[in-house]
């Protein structure tokens, strides 16, 4: 199915039948004597004037038909002629062509004025649509500097922000994670200042605290902190020859990004230990930085999503440092999962790092479960010299679990018919539950990117680069994207919540609508109470960034502004920082006094890149790990 060819070619793209439909010489000539006109002054023709109508037709005919005398000749036409008359009969054609041919038709003619306010409106309207994504990125900037601001006055070294309490929080190991996760953002969006004064703070204290701090876990450690250094590192010119594809120019004061590099590579040599101490493939979830150990969760599991969303840091540390065991045995895992059964291509989200098997039959695009098909086709991407070769493998897993989600968790709501992604709690042979978590909307991103590779949908097509199945998995997440951001504008305050659940037959649950009632799919989304927090996340903007760069769709970014605009309302806290909130469905929500890393690292980002130009970090030559940090192609 996968290569099966389009059924048309390139160059039918944005063609327009209206304008530029073929048509012949001849049919242009018979339009020519239909008009009006003509048809008014024939009215009162005599005889003779019909006659020498008719004749100029006939030589019209001949000169329209047979255009050259080679042609005239071989339809029998002209016979036993020179040379020389065969030149004589076609110069007398071209006179009588030439005196009969109408003059071209010319487009209307503007006045002068006329002329001069068209091209001003259309400037206008250029500048107009450039200045307002210019004053969107402007606001987030400075909501990014207000949420800076806050962390740095109350909680700097920190893991976190709680804003309201005003006061820091470790609650990710005690590395600064706000600091590192939040440190690509300010290079991207040009905040030298903070970007020096960030990694200063990573020059004189991270060091110290990888060597002396206590219990890690290995995927958040890997997304965030060595993510963002890896990102630091490049971003800030170490990587000489790379650093220009990215579009943007950082300053970095009196910190050179070696630092970052060491630090990366420090901090990985302590994550090993999870791949290491394991008895097969699959890492151990916890690491404990200053015992140099590690050890598996309380339960003796692993998530899914957690042991294999850590390829990408990894192969692109081995890539800087040269020194392979990093690639080696992050990859490991990922070739392990190759072997292992499957439904349709999805898996259950938990895995014994003891037996390397899967545990229970839980499948679901939520927690546990989402970031393991983001990086399927992450991964593959990332590595660009061995897609077609000894990773190939990753693509087929990737388009095989495309499948299955098609075929297992896509259903449609009623009445409205939003298409969501729902669950199999009990494995494919259990009932369906109409349950999305926020976390899911990752999909319509990944989707989009799996189809065209990063190239715009337009460039793509003109490529002949989509399959069938391309084309049907960039509909699909376009689907899903607007069921995401209907998440957001189906409650009163414009946020989504953490989870929701739809309505399909036979599983009605009345009296628990988002508090929209002038949404149109307010009967279609159902929140349960446990459910109606909102910690600030990315996912739903992540994809929207990535569908207006492959689709060019603007619907995106103002999309993506409605929820900027709602985080503004609800989330800032005065005082600095943003909160997240216990109840979206509530005016005024009380909030939770808490500042997740991502919010700076992640939701803002995304929102500054959707309203920036397309140049900056382009999606053909940079792929963003799952905590939004990106990384070169290799």
């Amino acid at each position: 199915m996968s290569s099966r060819t389009l059924p048309y070619s390139s160059k039918d793209v944005d063609y327009d039948n209206a304008k530029f439909r073929y048509r012949s010489p001849f049919k242009v000539a018979t339009q020519a004597f239909s008009t009006n006109s003509i048809r008014h002054d024939c009215g009162r023709c005599g005889v003779g004037k019909f006659l020498m109508l008719l004749m100029i037709s006939g030589l019209t005919y001949l000169m329209v038909i047979h255009k050259s005398p080679g042609q005239l000749a071989s339809r029998g036409l002209i016979q036993d002629t020179t040379v020389g008359d065969v030149h004589h009969v076609k110069e007398r054609i071209g006179k009588i062509g030439r005196f009969l041919r109408k003059p071209p038709r010319l487009p209307p003619q503007l006045s002068p004025d006329d002329i001069r306010n068209s091209s001003l409106n259309l400037n206008h309207n250029k500048q107009y649509d450039k200045s307002e994504s210019k004053f969107r990125q402007n606001k987030v900037k400075e909501a990014f500097v207000h949420a800076w601001s806050g962390y740095r006055q109350y909680a700097f070294g920190y893991d976190e922000l709680m804003p309201l309490s005003q006061k820091g929080v470790d609650g990710l190991g005690g590395l600064g994670a706000t600091i590192i996760d939040s440190l690509d953002t300010a290079m991207i969006m040009g905040l030298d200042e903070i970007v020096s004064e960030a990694g200063t703070w990573i020059e004189k204290h991270l060091m110290e605290r990888i060597n002396t701090k206590g219990h890690v876990n290995l995927f958040e450690t890997t997304i965030r902190i060595l993510g963002g250094l890896l990102s630091a590192y490049h971003l800030g010119g170490a990587e000489h020859g790379t650093l220009s594809d990215s579009g943007i120019s950082v300053k970095l004061k009196g910190v050179k990004s070696e630092v970052f590099l060491d630090a990366a590579k420090n901090l990985a040599d302590h994550l090993l230990l999870a791949f290491s101490s394991s008895p097969t493939s699959i890492p151990f979830s916890d690491v404990v930085l200053n015992e140099r150990s590690a050890h598996a969760a309380p339960d003796g599991l692993s998530s899914t999503s957690e042991v294999s969303t850590v390829q990408l840091e990894f192969n692109y540390l081995s890539k800087l440092s040269g020194d392979p065991r990093y690639g080696l045995v992050a990859m490991k895992v990922l070739e392990h999962f190759k072997t292992l059964p499957k439904v349709e291509g999805l898996v259950p989200i938990y895995i014994s790092p003891y037996s390397g098997q899967f545990s229970g039959e839980n499948i679901r695009l939520g927690s546990r479960g989402d970031s393991y098909y983001e990086y399927l086709i992450k991964v593959w991407i990332q590595q660009k010299n061995s897609r077609n070769n000894h990773l190939k493998y990753l693509y087929d897993m990737y388009m095989e679990a495309m499948k299955g989600v098609k075929h297992l968790l896509v259903r449609k709501s009623t009445p409205k018919g939003l298409v969501f992604i729902g669950e199999l709690p009990y494995g494919s042979k259990g009932s369906f539950s109409p349950k999305m978590d926020h976390l899911a909307c990752f999909l319509p991103g990944t989707l989009a990117l799996g189809a065209t590779k990063g190239l715009t949908k337009r460039k793509a097509v003109e490529l002949s680069l989509l399959t069938t199945e391309d084309l049907e998995n960039l509909s699909l997440a376009e689907d899903l994207a607007k069921t995401c951001f209907e998440m957001y504008s189906v409650t009163s305050t414009g946020l989504a919540p953490e989870i929701a659940y739809f309505n399909i037959e036979g599983n009605l649950e009345h009296g628990l609508d988002g508090g929209n009632k002038s949404s149109e799919y307010v009967n279609d989304i159902i929140i349960r109470h446990n459910d109606r927090h909102n910690l600030l996340r990315p996912e739903t903007l992540e994809s929207l960034f990535v569908l207006h760069r492959i689709t060019e769709d603007p619907k995106y970014r103002d999309w993506g502004w409605q929820i900027f605009l709602a985080f503004e309302k609800h989330t800032k806290v005065d005082s600095g920082g943003y909160s997240s909130l216990n109840d979206v469905t509530r005016v005024p929500t009380p909030k939770r006094d808490k500042m997740e890393t991502f919010f700076m690292g992640e939701t803002l980002k995304y929102l500054y890149l959707l309203f920036g130009d397309d140049d900056i970090l382009p999606l053909d030559k940079f792929v963003f790990n799952s905590e939004a940090h990106p990384l070169p192609i290799i």
